[in-house]
C-alpha cells in the first residue's frame, strides 16, 4: 500500500537497482516460462504480466505464458508457485493484495516471507479519493469537516472487505481522525457507481477505475494518495497537500518466484525485467492506464512487502478487519 522507501533515504536504498554477482546461468531458459497471475484478465497484474512476458519472449527466444488462476484473493495462485518446481520456470505476479492475505486468512498453503521471494516490484498507481459532486464537497478538508460535524453518520466504500480500498479508505479515516462507516460492495464497478449516486459519500478510488469519471464530472477528485500528484489527474492535489499530512497508500504490482529457486537464475530474470521496464515504450504505454513503471532489487522487493505486511497488520487490528 505504503511504498515508503520513495519517502526517504534509508529505504530509497533498499529499492536501488543494483547488479547482482553472481553468475547467471547461460542455459536459462531452457524450457516454457509460466507467469501465474491469481485474478482475472484486465487488472493491473495481469496487464503488467502479458507486457513483460511478451518482451522476455522477445529477447530470450522462448514462450512466455500467462496463466490466470483466479480464486481466494489471488492466494490459490501464490500457493501453486510455491510449490513449483524450483527452476525459474514457474513465476508468480500480484498485487499489494499479496501482504494483506496473510493477515486475512489463516488457512493460507504458503508461508508469505519463506516460500515465495521477489524478483522485482514491476508497477505502483494510486487511489484517488473521490466524492459524488452532488454533495458539494469540494476538498479534502471539507470531507473532514462533514464527518467531524456529524460522527458516524459518513459511509466510504470499498471493492469488499480487505482490499486494497478498504485499507486506504480505513487509512485515511486513521490518519484524518474521523468516525465514518465503511461499507464493502462486490468490487470497484458498484463501489463507484454508489459513490456516483450520493447513497455512499466517499470511495478511495483506483486511479486507472476513476480518472474518466472524474474528467466528465460525474465524481469529484478531492486527492490523490500518493506522495506525488499523478500525470492523469494533475489538477487534483496530494491527499497529503490537502489535508492530511503524511497520507501515502500506493496499489503495486511485482513478480515473486519460489524462494527455491536458485539466486543466479533470479537475478537473470531481474536483470532483463528491469532493463524491459527501463525502456522508454513501457511508460508510454502504462502512463495512459494509470500505472508507473516501478523495477527494484529482488531484496528492494522483498523488503516492501515486509513493510507492507507490518502496515496492513496495524490497520486490520485498529479496524478490526476480518475474512476468514
Amino acid at each position: 500500500m505504503k511504498i515508503s522507501a520513495w519517502a526517504g533515504p534509508l529505504l530509497a536504498a533498499a529499492l536501488c537497482i543494483r547488479p547482482l554477482s553472481a553468475q547467471e546461468p547461460p542455459d536459462y531458459p531452457s524450457k516454457p516460462i509460466h507467469i501465474l497471475v491469481g485474478f482475472t484478465p484486465g487488472g493491473g497484474p495481469d496487464i503488467t504480466a502479458r507486457y513483460i512476458a511478451q518482451k522476455l519472449g522477445e529477447t530470450w527466444k522462448q514462450q512466455v505464458i500467462v496463466d490466470n488462476r483466479p480464486g481466494a484473493g489471488g492466494t490459490l495462485a501464490a500457493g501453486m508457485v510455491a510449490r513449483a518446481a524450483p527452476d525459474g520456470t514457474t513465476l508468480l505476479s500480484v498485487s499489494s493484495a499479496h501482504a494483506i492475505a496473510p493477515i486475512l486468512y489463516s488457512n493460507l498453503t504458503y508461508d508469505t516471507f519463506k516460500d515465495l521471494s521477489g524478483i522485482t516490484l514491476s508497477a505502483a498507481s494510486k487511489y484517488v479519493l473521490v466524492v459524488s459532486p452532488s454533495l458539494g464537497i469540494k476538498s479534502v478538508k471539507e470531507l473532514i469537516a462533514a464527518a467531524k460535524a456529524k460522527p458516524g453518520t459518513l459511509n466510504f466504500s470499498s471493492a469488499g472487505v480487505g482490499s486494497g480500498t478498504h485499507f486506504a479508505g480505513e487509512m485515511f479515516k486513521a490518519m484524518a481522525a474521523i468516525d465514518v462507516v465503511h461499507v464493502p460492495f462486490k468490487g470497484i464497478p458498484e463501489a463507484l457507481t454508489e459513490t456516483i449516486t450520493g447513497r455512499v459519500q466517499f470511495f478511495m478510488a483506483p486511479i486507472a477505475n476513476a480518472v474518466g469519471q472524474v474528467r466528465e464530472g460525474k465524481l469529484t477528485g478531492l486527492g490523490v494518495s500518493s506522495a506525488e500528484r499523478d500525470p492523469l489527474l494533475p489538477e487534483v492535489p496530494t491527499i497529503a497537500e490537502a489535508g492530511v499530512p503524511g497520507y501515502e497508500s500506493i496499489l503495486w504490482f511485482g513478480l515473486l518466484t519460489s524462494s527455491a529457486v536458485p539466486r543466479t537464475i533470479v537475478a537473470k530474470l531481474n536483470r532483463e525485467i528491469v532493463r524491459i521496464l527501463s525502456d522508454a515504450d513501457v511508460k508510454q504505454r502504462w502512463t495512459p492506464i494509470g500505472l508507473q513503471p516501478r523495477p527494484t532489487t529482488p531484496e528492494g522487493f522483498d523488503n516492501l512487502i515486509r513493510d507492507d505486511v507490518a502496515t496492513f497488520t496495524k490497520i486490520a487490528r485498529r479496524a478490526n478487519i476480518r475474512a476468514d
